[in-house]
């Protein structure tokens, strides 16, 4: 009985995986075909080499980052506050943050993937920008507020300061509601 061959997505899935993990070194062949159970002969059918495949790794985690959180956020609606919030939970949920950071920490060391992740974080700025546009008339005011929620979507988790009196949830509300102008 013929074994049914391993989904071209299962390389792509398992390969993220292990970038999460461990970065993109890690990334080989050979590993995952054993980790999938199966023989590296099976990758050739879908990938000319390993580049290849880091290059769909790339492409897979930019459509999950960009393109499926804004069709959600979309689908979900609401107003732009909720729509900001909504595609920073998504965007930063605990499947896409690690792959995010090691993304980020490859373009550390590779032109190509930098200016991949420039164009992911210039795309999410520019949603940013679209929700708040109307409430921040001045370019540079709604420039640096789009930065600053960005920078404290991406860095939350990062860091684990205490705040005295308060929860972590409780200073992140205010620091959202000074950021996007509420009171």
């Amino acid at each position: 009985m013929a074994r049914a061959r391993t989904p071209r997505t299962a390389w792509i899935d398992a390969g993220l995986a292990v970038l999460a993990a461990r970065g993109p070194d890690a990334v080989r062949v050979e590993a995952l075909a054993q980790q999938l159970g199966v023989t590296k002969g099976g990758f050739y059918g879908y990938f000319d080499d390993r580049p290849a495949l880091l290059a769909e790794m790339l492409d897979t985690w930019e459509r999950r980052s960009i393109g499926d959180v804004l069709d959600r956020v979309e689908r979900e609606g609401g107003d732009t506050r909720t729509r900001a919030r909504r595609a920073g939970e998504l965007t930063f949920s605990p499947e896409l943050l690690t792959l995010d950071l090691a993304v980020r920490d490859w373009a550390r060391r590779d032109a190509a993937v930098a200016e991949r992740l420039r164009r992911v974080d210039d795309q999410r700025l520019g949603f940013l920008r679209t929700q708040f546009a109307d409430r921040f008339p001045d370019p540079v005011e709604l420039e640096a507020r789009c930065l600053l929620a960005f920078c404290t979507a991406i860095a939350s988790d990062l860091i684990l300061a205490r705040h005295p009196g308060n929860t972590r949830g409780e200073i992140v509300d205010r620091a959202e509601a000074l950021l996007f102008g509420g009171d």
